[in-house]
């Protein structure tokens, strides 16, 4: 078991943290709605695939009833709309800022949760984790050896896109309690598909791409989309959700290594430090630390 939660935690920020520099290339050639636009197209086509597979005609359509519109709408807010910032972020900034700009998702969790889910309350170190986060975002664009209004904004639409990931995953949370991982993956991919193609149909490339943006492209969609969907839902399966989450802190480096050995993009001071305020803010925002504490404590007999 110990084996397995390793390869799959590392796998998913091995992958996802490529993701960005996959983004990264393929912005050369292609416009954000019309990458992601592909990228959510044959996630869903693949991934539906999967699910007839694996479930048969009849349970699959069943499953996809279930998750519903909601599911559809959960694609928007989860695909769509986050895909597309990050993309248009990574114009203008490196690929590893972005990563670190989109790992501020479980603060925004924390913040938004009481507005969405009454039940769950931030107090104490919690809202310490939410402030120190939230100043790892202002170190991460502002202490940099050359700031742009380019590169600010950029780095916000990211912020921006991990906003639009913490409303996705507290509705999912509240209204799809009854869908399973495989048909909600399908079902979010398409509507998100079918709500960016108009968008993706006006920025359509207007010359043929390079072979590096297009090979950059379908490693996003079938790498970073369709194996980690499938390997995060059997990580939960098998793990949970507490350990699984963990991946947070493992993706920004990964993105990092990538970003710094595959494409040259530097690693300033303020990178560094804007990503271990935030991680630190993860940690304690989403409770993480004081949980692995309390479970390290002995149990009285």
């Amino acid at each position: 078991m110990t084996r397995s939660y390793a390869f799959l935690i590392g796998s998913l920020a091995a992958i996802w943290g490529a993701s960005y520099l996959f983004i990264k290339v393929a912005n050369r050639d292609f416009s954000p709605p019309a990458m992601m636009e592909i990228r959510l197209a044959i996630a869903a086509i693949t991934l539906g695939l999967v699910l007839v597979a694996t479930r048969g005609w009849k349970r699959a359509w069943e499953e996809l009833g279930a998750a519903g519109v909601h599911g559809m709408a959960i694609g928007v807010l989860n695909g769509a709309v986050p895909f597309t910032l990050i993309a248009l972020g990574e114009h203008h900034i490196d690929s590893g800022i972005a990563a670190i700009a989109n790992a501020t998702v479980p603060i925004f969790n924390v913040m938004l949760a009481p507005l969405m889910l009454p039940s769950e309350r931030a107090t104490g170190l919690r809202l310490v984790g939410v402030a120190l986060g939230l100043v790892g975002v202002g170190v991460l664009s502002g202490a940099q050896p050359s700031v742009s209004l380019p590169f600010v904004l950029g780095t916000l639409a990211v912020v921006l896109s991990s906003v639009s990931y913490a409303v996705a995953g507290l509705w999912a949370q509240k209204r799809l309690r009854n869908a399973t991982g495989p048909a909600l993956a399908t079902a979010s991919m398409a509507g998100g598909a079918l709500v960016l193609l108009p968008l993706a149909l006006v920025y359509a490339p207007t010359h043929a791409p390079h072979w590096k943006p297009v090979a950059s492209l379908l490693a996003l969609t079938f790498l970073g989309t369709v194996l980690a969907q499938l390997l995060l839902y059997r990580a939960l399966r098998l793990h949970g959700a507490f350990k699984v989450s963990l991946v947070t802190y493992l993706m920004p480096p990964m993105a990092l290594f990538y970003g710094a050995v595959l494409l040259s993009e530097p690693v300033s001071y303020g990178t560094a430090g804007g990503l271990g305020l935030i991680l630190a803010g993860v940690a304690l925002g989403s409770g993480a630390l004081r949980l692995a504490r309390s479970r390290a404590e002995p149990v009285p007999p």
